[in-house]
């Protein structure tokens, strides 16, 4: 269960937020939200991935851990992707920035990842609340990779709304995007999940 600080939080503050300590916050509705440590696993698969887009002949400078976006919630959300795959266009509009934040003003990324922690908060907040703020974000891709349910799901952009696609086991992973890049290789969810089969 995440902790959250009960006071509510402007954008502006939550910018100039710092209270000495190496935890992870999200902004969610106007609130500080303490999230928990990654876990080992979730941590591998994130790496995974980032290989995975490096090897499909994406520039490392586009693929971020840690990278913070904006997103419309009932007040003020900043998400922090477990991954991102961003767009020339965001590149250039983070450029020089002081802050890895993708503002509301600026493109959106081409892919956020979201691995799904144990638990059903986790669980709620990845499958319906990141996907609707994502969705009304434009987020081209939206890949949660679920170790628990053993399941990788790609929502992909359709005229405003996201198509879903589910992949399970030993189904090898096809999306837009992957498309786009002529991908070769690609991996079963097994291989993401890292799973011994």
């Amino acid at each position: 269960m995440t902790a959250t600080i009960a006071r509510e939080m402007t954008l502006e503050e939550y910018l100039q937020f710092d209270n000495g300590s190496e935890k992870n916050y999200e902004l969610e509705d106007g609130v500080l939200r303490e999230m928990p440590p990654e876990s080992d696993l979730n941590q591998c698969i994130a790496s995974f991935l980032f290989a995975l887009f490096l090897q499909q002949g994406i520039p490392p400078q586009c693929i971020r851990i840690g990278t913070e976006i904006t997103v419309t919630g009932g007040k003020v959300t900043l998400r922090k992707p477990d991954l991102m795959v961003l767009s020339e266009a965001v590149m250039l509009a983070l450029n020089g920035a002081s802050r890895a934040t993708i503002f509301h003003d600026m493109p959106a990324p081409e892919i956020v990842v979201e691995v799904v922690s144990p638990g059903k908060e986790n669980a709620v907040r990845d499958y319906r609340y990141k996907r609707a703020q994502y969705q009304a974000r434009r987020i081209n891709e939206y890949w949660i990779v679920d170790p628990q349910l053993e399941k990788v799901t790609i929502l992909t952009m359709n005229e405003g709304l996201y198509d879903e696609a589910v992949f399970t086991k030993e189904q090898t992973i096809t999306s837009a995007f992957l498309e786009n890049l002529k991908a070769e290789a690609l991996p079963t969810v097994a291989e993401i999940l890292q799973m011994d089969l």
